[in-house]
Order: structure tokens, then C-alpha cells, then sequence
């Protein structure tokens, strides 16, 4: 069994889903497909692009990203109810959103928000980030971002035997996995990419690889014994390499 990953697909945008429709129908069918979230806010489209996956691969892993908790044209009024949803449908399609060993690895799914541990809210952002316009939720950003870690503990007090283990989240775990070309006029989005406690869950964790997605800005690199690896389709715009990326396990 191979081991792909991507992220941040979009499939909104027409290049993108025909990208997914014209993955091969048969040399993936024996592998594991690790989807690190955004893939988009639409229901019907979310519930037709993971069954094309599922088709393709004979296992999904999907985390749900920001985009899959909109709701500006969904019949959800609450983010955290459609968050739930699209835990169910993927579910009910036989995809993988829980912790799961396949073939002697440890598939571990761990969900987040940004809590601005990375770098307080500023003005610019607030003006600009999508989230808050489009996400209706019921409580503080960070007191949703500790829902969903206090999720993760559920999952970490598992004891689980393996020959590998792989973690994905989303959001970004650790902001210094950010390269040292991302321009300086850039550093606004910090507060909105991830959390430092999500870091720390990984980091107890103490996977092999850890997936993420979020940021758009593809990377592959050790941090504390641990390989953190980004591989985001991106919007059609910015979008450098048509590929999956298949992890190498030693």
C-alpha cells in the first residue's frame, strides 16, 4: 500500500475538480489517500468529489478544513452543526475521519482552529478573512479551538501499536514551518494559519509524519524528530505543480 496526501484542492474552481475527475481510475486502487482538508464549502460537491476518491483509492482519510465549515449557502445556521455533517457524510461513504490502522500504520486525524497563539488579531485581518464572514459559531474562536483539541485528547489517550504513525490536521501546527521567503507583508495572516496547541498534541503524539495543509505553502521538513509535510493543490492562480505526493516510510 502507497501512501499519497494533498490539500487545499478547492475543487470550486474548474481546473481543480477536473484535476480529481482525471486521477487514474486504476493505479491507486491498492493505496491510501490522505486529504488534509479544503476541499470545498458546497455539500452536493463535497458528497460527489470524496465518493470520485473513494472510487479511486481503496482508502480516504479526510480532516476537514475552514472552507467545509461555511455557511453562507448552506441549510446549516451554526458552522459546528455542518462541521459534524461532514463528518457523517464522509463517513456513510466509507471514508476515513477517525483513528485508523491500515496495513501497520497509524492513521491519526486531529481537528484544530487558529486560537492566535501564533500572533495576535490585528485590524487587516479582520477586514479580509473569509472565516469571518462565512463561519456562524455558537461560541469564542478560542474556545472553539479548544472543542476541537479537547476531540484530539479523546484520540491521543489512545494506546496503538505500530510500525509507522502518521498524523493530519488542517490548520498548521508549529508557525515556524512557515520558509523564510514568505514575504514580510504576509505576516498579517499569522493569527488565522493554526495553534501552538496543536503543535503540542503532535508533538505528544510523536508521529513519523505529520500532514497539514491551510497555509497553501508546500513544505517537507524535520522538526523535533518529526517530518511535517504540506502538499496544497492551491487556487489555479498560484498552483506551481499538478501532482499527489507519495510519503516515503522507512
Amino acid at each position: 500500500m502507497r501512501v499519497f496526501t494533498v490539500s487545499d484542492v478547492h475543487v470550486d474552481f474548474g481546473p481543480n475538480q477536473q484535476w480529481v475527475r482525471q486521477l487514474s481510475d486504476f493505479d491507486y486502487q491498492r493505496d491510501l489517500l490522505i486529504v488534509a482538508g479544503d476541499l470545498t464549502d458546497n455539500e452536493r460537491m463535497l458528497i460527489e468529489i470524496l465518493t470520485i476518491l473513494k472510487h479511486k483509492f481503496q482508502y480516504v482519510v479526510f480532516v476537514p478544513g475552514n472552507h467545509e465549515t461555511w455557511v453562507h449557502c448552506s441549510r446549516f445556521s451554526d458552522s459546528l452543526e455542518k462541521f459534524y455533517w461532514v463528518l457523517k457524510v464522509a463517513t456513510e461513504l466509507g471514508v476515513l475521519t477517525e483513528r485508523v490502522t491500515l496495513n501497520g500504520i497509524d492513521i491519526v486525524p486531529l481537528y484544530s482552529w487558529y486560537d492566535y497563539s501564533f500572533s495576535p488579531l490585528n485590524d487587516q485581518l479582520e477586514e479580509s478573512w473569509s472565516d469571518f464572514r462565512l463561519c456562524h459559531w455558537s461560541m469564542s474562536t478560542r474556545d472553539l479551538a479548544a472543542h476541537f483539541h479537547k476531540m484530539n485528547e479523546i484520540t491521543l489517550r489512545e494506546v496503538v501499536e505500530s510500525k509507522w504513525r502518521i498524523s493530519v490536521s488542517h490548520f498548521m501546527p508549529w508557525i515556524e514551518l512557515l520558509p523564510d521567503y514568505i514575504p514580510k507583508h504576509l505576516d498579517y495572516l499569522w493569527p488565522v494559519l493554526g495553534s501552538t496547541m496543536l503543535g503540542e498534541q503532535v508533538e505528544r503524539l510523536r508521529p513519523d509524519i505529520h500532514i497539514y495543509g491551510h497555509s497553501h505553502v508546500n513544505t517537507n521538513t524535520m522538526r523535533n524528530g518529526i517530518k511535517y509535510v504540506n502538499n496544497a493543490f492551491g487556487y489555479p492562480n498560484e498552483r506551481t505543480r499538478l501532482s499527489l505526493l507519495q510519503l516515503e516510510l522507512i
